[in-house]
């Protein structure tokens, strides 16, 4: 008896499609890896100890660089850099969006700016993901 593995996909534009299971493993890692960073940063940056925040800002963007690599390595379309950049970016966003509640709902003001400048350093690190994630198929490593 053959076992067949099912993916589910998501098509984007006219060709472009997305394997669900690996954004959804490249999001989970990044989240694990990512999130708590960003939250020490800004943490840090409240009590100014701005030291500390650039180094866990830091440890944010590996987070999402290692997230988006887990991505880009494990679908198997051979799109691994737009794999990397949507985990990066859609993980960074759907936490920001949490965390701009949080503040909104605390009457703190959300510096909008500063999460724009924060998506393109995302968007770079999912980029850098994606390549990694490439390589690493490319070496012969199979998830």
């Amino acid at each position: 008896m053959a076992v067949t593995e099912r993916r589910s996909q998501i098509a984007v534009g006219g060709s472009m499609v997305l394997d669900v299971p690996a954004l959804r493993a490249g999001g989970g890692v990044a989240l694990v890896f990512a999130i708590p960073f960003s939250i020490g940063a800004r943490l840090a940056a409240d009590n100014d100890d701005s030291g500390l925040a650039v180094w866990l800002t830091l440890g944010a963007i590996v987070g999402f660089v290692i997230g988006a690599g887990c991505a880009a390595w494990v679908q198997p379309l051979g799109t691994p850099l737009i794999h990397g950049i949507v985990t990066a970016s859609v993980t960074y966003l759907l936490a920001q969006a949490v965390f701009v509640v949080v503040r909104l709902v605390r009457g703190e003001d959300v510096r909008w700016m500063a999460l724009v400048f924060n998506l393109t350093v995302v968007v770079f690190a999912g980029l850098v993901g994606g390549m990694l994630g490439q390589r690493l198929t490319q070496q012969g490593f199979r998830p």
